[in-house]
């Protein structure tokens, strides 16, 4: 049997402001530290450790897995990085706040951008200040490679083959795994794990900061899937995620 935890990142300053994320290296909240230290506590309740974490360059994902290995006293395992587990690109929407943004298309409309499987969004131009090929960050990156927006079938494009190439490699050589990612690149990689149809991936929703755990058998088919927490919490926490395209109240 292999196990794995999967882990999107504490609440960050554009989650706080209801804004359209993407690819835009904002900070964590102050919640989001909080939320942080709370899913390493959990962890460490629970006996869980690491010796190896995935984890894409983004600042709110690398803050939430460094406090949550300084809450189980494994800052020094081994952590790989890579830009194939970063958040989808949301194109001419990031920086958005979602709420005004479906006043404005209507929630049926933002709903399909923000949860559709294959739907284009209004891409950047490359003269855009969020084109990530200006970012050092990517310098490295061909520029095939570098989106001007994606929907959650591109990001499945990039995250499967680094699941399947890096991940699960690791994981059937013994490795005690955390993956720390953000809300996009998880429901990719977990559409991928549980064989979730396109059409009924629109409504899974993953809250920041509170560790999905995962338990395979020998052919890695699911045999466990657990959010780990307070469940009350983790359903207000997963509600909170759906709502966030609604229209204010």
């Amino acid at each position: 049997m292999y196990k794995i935890i999967l882990l999107r990142h504490g609440e960050s300053v554009w989650n706080k402001e209801n804004r359209f994320t993407g690819w835009t290296d904002v900070d964590l909240s102050e919640k989001g530290i909080t939320e942080a230290h709370m899913a390493g506590r959990t962890l460490k309740k629970l006996g869980y450790s690491f010796d190896l974490a995935f984890q894409n360059p983004l600042k709110r994902v690398t803050k939430t897995l460094g406090i949550v290995l300084q809450e189980l006293g494994e800052q020094n395992i081994d952590i790989r990085t890579a830009w194939q587990l970063n958040e989808r690109h949301y194109g001419a929407l990031q920086g958005l706040n979602k709420a005004e943004t479906a006043e404005k298309y209507g929630e049926d409309q933002v709903k399909i951008w923000r949860r559709g499987y294959d739907v284009a969004i209004p891409p950047i131009t490359k003269d855009s200040p969020m084109y990530p090929g200006k970012d050092p960050m990517y310098a490295s990156l061909k520029e095939s490679d570098i989106p001007l927006s994606e929907n959650l079938k591109d990001v499945v494009a990039r995250v499967v083959p680094y699941w399947n190439n890096e991940i699960v490699r690791e994981l059937k050589n013994g490795r005690k795994i955390i993956v720390a990612a953000s809300g996009n690149s998880l429901r990719a990689m977990v559409k991928y794990i549980e064989k979730i149809s396109d059409e009924a991936i629109t409504e899974l929703n993953i809250p920041t900061a509170i560790p999905l755990s995962y338990e395979f058998d020998a052919d890695l088919n699911v045999i466990n899937k657990t959010f780990l927490g307070d469940l009350e919490e983790i359903k207000k926490a997963i509600d909170k995620v759906a709502s966030q395209g609604l229209m204010k109240k």
